[in-house]
């Protein structure tokens, strides 16, 4: 990995920071002073890096130091809204770093200072110290540090240096060089989000179903569970058969936990919170949902890890057929879905069937969350399926968004095929046959004696009566 001490053991009390390579010491300045570089463009997005512990390692590193008089370079290229800490991280890290610190560091060199750094100064100016403040040096250029640095001892990062020679030759006038993309960084042997289905699996003794999307299902399923039973104690508590109470204490618990949360998948959870809780699955801590208080913070979490899969699940490969399902006869394509799925590798079929039956449990529940398999569609098709290059169009939302409809609604036909996935073979309109019309699923609901509710008919729902 580029810019990492070959020599770092997965040992180190910080490996998880230091392997970015972040923090390097660069030999001397000319004052035989010691220099530290922080090296912002190998900051990895904030969900997979823990600000405090970059923090505490920092503050680690600088204490073999600190005794003697020693000199940091601040590199800030590559610093984005990505990997950028917050104000207030920056507000305490200051605090944290007191007169031992601050006593010897003789000299801060910023190199290629943005607005931002301006910005960010004057915000932190009543909180720095007149004689820190004039220790902080500003360097447009990578040349400027010669006449202070032994140049050549430096630990540049490939994307600074180029994009230093960039600058350069705007200044100049010259056309500037084409830029080259950094080879990506291992993940972490814990690393849950951002790695391929393989990766989990090799690194959770050969289990299909990864850790994240395993253990959200179970917490919903649970919740659901819970909230049943203490439905059901209300219920006996008004005197009344289990399931058929009208007491509202009792229809606030049981509609307001697990599946039958209203709007459940379509709520939206706050970003620092969901990075928190990617920096926990990344670093292999435990996490408790429980401690959040928000039923919705789960489900964003699974919606996120689909989406943040380096191959979507239904794979690149099977977009264009996925296309295709607008063209076909109705009667025929739940048989055509089911065809797809065949072209599918193994471990994708096997997590794709554990999360359209958990999806299809949802649509169950419809009555009270609101969201049938269509409204579920909505919101997880472009999380299973996009295009190799760019962005899927908006012409192709319908046909997505119908074919994850369809594995929903038709789960249990679509996936207790006999055939075993990854027989390649054509689709059935493909091959000139045609099946017997399919009847609809009968509802689970109808076992129970309820009604399948009646909602308004979906965009997508329309768009299929008319093709």
């Amino acid at each position: 990995m580029a810019g990492q001490d070959p020599a770092l053991s997965t040992s180190h009390p910080f490996y998880d920071v230091a392997r970015h390579g972040i923090l390097q010491v660069a030999g001397d300045d000319r004052f035989g002073r010691r220099v530290v570089t922080f090296s912002c463009c190998r900051m990895p997005p904030s969900h997979e890096l823990d600000h405090q512990r970059l923090l505490e390692y920092l503050k680690y590193t600088l204490d073999q130091y600190v005794e003697n008089d020693y000199t940091i370079v601040y590199f800030h290229y590559g610093l984005n809204s990505r990997n950028k800490p917050s104000l207030g991280w920056l507000q305490s890290a200051y605090k944290e770093f007191d007169r031992k610190y601050k006593k010897n560091l003789k000299a801060l060199y910023v190199v290629h200072p943005t607005s931002f750094i301006k910005v960010l100064w004057n915000i932190l100016k009543p909180l720095i110290s007149h004689k820190f403040g004039k220790k902080v040096i500003y360097f447009n250029y990578l040349s400027e540090l010669h006449e202070h640095l032994k140049y050549d001892q430096l630990v540049i990062p490939p994307e600074v240096l180029r994009y230093d020679e960039k600058l350069q030759s705007l200044h100049e006038g010259r056309t500037p060089p084409p830029t080259k993309t950094p080879p990506p960084r291992p993940p972490l042997p814990t690393q849950q989000f951002g790695v391929s289905l393989q990766y989990l699996k090799d690194k959770n003794q050969g289990e299909l179903i990864p850790p994240v999307l395993r253990f959200t299902v179970t917490y919903l399923r649970e919740k659901d569970t819970i909230a049943s039973r203490v439905g059901a104690v209300k219920n006996l508590e008004w005197g009344e058969p289990c399931g058929l109470s009208t007491a509202p204490e009792a229809r606030t618990e049981v509609h307001g936990e697990g599946l039958r949360t209203e709007g459940l998948f379509r709520r939206s959870a706050s970003v620092q919170t969901v990075r928190e809780i990617q920096r926990l699955y990344n670093q292999g801590k435990p996490v408790n949902f429980d401690d959040y208080g928000d039923i919705h913070i789960p489900a964003v979490i699974l919606k996120t890890f689909l989406r943040e899969l380096p191959q979507p699940l239904l794979t690149f490969q099977a977009y264009e057929q996925i296309l295709g399902i607008t063209c076909v006869e109705s009667s025929l394509r739940v048989t055509g879905c089911r065809q797809i799925l065949r072209s599918l590798p193994e471990h994708n079929y096997v997590v794709l069937r554990y999360l359209m039956g958990f999806l299809h449990a949802v649509s169950r529940e419809s009555i009270f969350n609101k969201m049938n398999s269509s409204n579920l569609a909505c919101v997880f098709g472009l999380n299973l399926i996009w295009p190799s290059q760019g962005v899927s169009s908006l012409s192709a939302l319908v046909p997505l968004n119908m074919f994850t409809e369809l594995l929903i609604e038709y789960y249990e036909k679509i996936f207790s095929t006999p055939e075993a996935p990854g027989e390649h073979g054509l689709a059935p309109w493909e091959q000139g046959s045609r099946a017997a019309p399919l009847q609809e699923a009968v509802p689970r609901t109808q076992a129970t004696g309820l009604t399948k509710p009646t909602l308004p008919p979906s965009p997508l729902m329309a768009a299929r009566r008319r093709l």
